[in-house]
This record gives C-alpha cells, structure tokens and sequence, in this order.
C-alpha cells in the first residue's frame, strides 16, 4: 500500500476494473487517480482482489496517490442484498480467500442459470461470445450480460437491456444466493480490513427508518464505516447518512462506484459530475483499522 502524503483533498474508496466488472485494468486506476487529481483511491472489485497485486504494483509509479486495497462483498440481511466493501485488507489472507471461494461459486451457479434463461428466452449466449471476453462464469456479472445484448441482440444500451430481461422480476433475472451481512464482516475485519455498508440507502425509496434501523443492526454485527458520498446521492442523502454515522459511532466513506465504459455517466473520483469526498475521511477509517490486527499466518 501506497501511503505518500496524499497531495489533493479528494479520494474515491469505491472503484471496479477488469478483475470484476469494470472496463479498466486494475493498472490503469493510480494513474487515472494521478489524473483525476485524486489524494487515495481504493480497488473494490466484487467478490475478487486478482486486481490488487497489479493495482498495487501500478500505484508505486504514482506517489501522490495513495492506493488502498479493497473487495465489495454482496451479503444478504432477509431477502435483500447488502454490499459490504472491505478496506485496507490483506488481500492475502487465508480467511477471506475462503469467504471468497465461496461467493465465486455461488456467483457461477447464477451466471449458469442467467445464461440459460437468455437461451430458451431466444436470446443465444456462451461464454465464447465477445462480451465476455474468455471470462470465467465466477467472474461475470450482469453487465456483461447486457454487454452482450447490445453486441449480439440489439438492444440499444445496458439500462434497455436491463429494462427488458437482466433487472429485478424481469424474465432472465436470476436472485443470488449469499450469505449473512454478519459474515461478510467477520470476513473482512480476519484480514485486518474494516468493513464499510456500501451505498446505504436509494434515492428512489423512503429509507430513513430502514436505514436507521438497520445501521443499528449492523454495528452490532462489527461494522465499522458507511459511505455518506456516493454518485447517486445529493445532498440530503448525505446529511441523512451522516448523521446515521454519528449517532452510530461509524465512520464515513465515500466513493464513485466507477465501472469505467461500463456505467459511462460515473467518473473516476467525480461520479456523476458533484461528487467530491473529503481526503479527511481516511483518518477515520484508519482509526477504525486499528482494532484489527489482521491474519496471524
């Protein structure tokens, strides 16, 4: 990890590439941070940290740029799905690669069931076609799905595509299949990271009570942070999500979510164009990272 003094008085704690289902290399992220302006940037790849060592070996050529390794965990609290981003990890760790494991495994069963569901819906897919690029199932997500259909099937553009068969109660939806919130903490805090509740609520929903409520319950199961900038939140999103924070004892993060070419209208640091999260942030994450010592083997 990369900790030169951060030179900029911006980060981004929530980034994709290629290793998941992002467009960029996990190489090109310092430098796009370098460009950006950006004081630290996180690799939070779903499910994966095969990008990290590259990420980490790319970010030495860019000392005004802290790089911090990360993964995004998707869990589950009832029926609905909690992504969990892990920060500052040891992406080496015997533990976590185990949770892992799993998650991929649980990953390729759905992708299988997506891929067969876009068959007999008449819309032919294998894992030669281009969109996917010789990816293994375990290492695909919905938007190439929707990739695929725009390069094979026509569809005008992802949104079209998940409209139509890749969204929630479409015809190829496909539910995962995770496991607990709690377990995705206990993941991240045995590699010596700290665990942050990734984009907390939706602007589309009134989850002020929701999110409140659970916040509570996610501190008891270990949580450590939770993003209050984000590119889809304003400023009430982030009023609210703060106060959550405080009242909690969190810590706030906050990042873009940038896919690259994949989600076109997110940039690097700047989300949708106002996003800025304050470099001050780090103190307090770090602080929290101070409770785990991380693996001992």
């Amino acid at each position: 990890m990369n900790s030169d003094r951060p030179r900029e008085s911006c980060i981004d704690l929530h980034t994709h590439s290629t290793a998941s289902d992002g467009s960029d290399a996990p190489s090109a992220l310092p430098r796009l941070a370098s460009v950006a302006g950006l004081a630290a940037v996180a690799l939070t790849d779903h499910d994966t940290v095969a990008g990290i060592p590259e990420f980490l070996a790319a970010g030495g050529g860019y000392p005004g740029v802290e790089t911090i390794p990360g993964v995004e965990l998707a869990s589950l609290y009832g029926s609905r799905e909690l992504h969990i981003v892990g920060l500052f990890i040891d992406w080496q760790s015997a533990g976590l690669a185990a949770f892992l494991a799993k998650q991929r495994e649980m990953r390729r069963r759905r992708n299988e069931e997506i891929r067969a569901k876009l068959n007999i819906l008449g819309y032919a897919t294998s894992w030669s076609d281009e969109a996917f690029a010789g990816r293994e199932p375990s290492t695909v997500g919905r938007p190439h799905f929707a990739r695929h259909l725009c390069l094979k099937h026509g569809f005008a553009d992802s949104r079209q595509a998940f409209d139509r068969l890749l969204g929630h109660s479409r015809p190829a939806y496909v539910p995962r299949k995770l496991g607990t919130c709690g377990e995705a903490i206990a993941a991240i805090h045995a590699s010596g990271g700290v665990a942050v509740w990734a984009h907390p609520i939706c602007r589309e929903r009134n989850e002020s009570a929701w999110l409140r409520r659970l916040a509570r319950h996610l501190v008891r199961a270990g949580l450590d942070g939770i993003e209050g900038y984000y590119s889809l939140f304003g400023p009430p999103e982030t009023a609210l999500v703060t106060e959550v924070a405080a009242v909690n004892g969190l810590a706030l993060s906050g990042g873009s979510d940038y896919h690259g070419a994949n989600s076109p209208d997110i940039r690097l640091g700047s989300g949708m164009g106002r996003l800025r999260v304050p470099a001050a942030l780090l103190e307090g994450l770090k602080k929290k990272r101070e409770k785990y010592p991380g693996p001992t083997s």
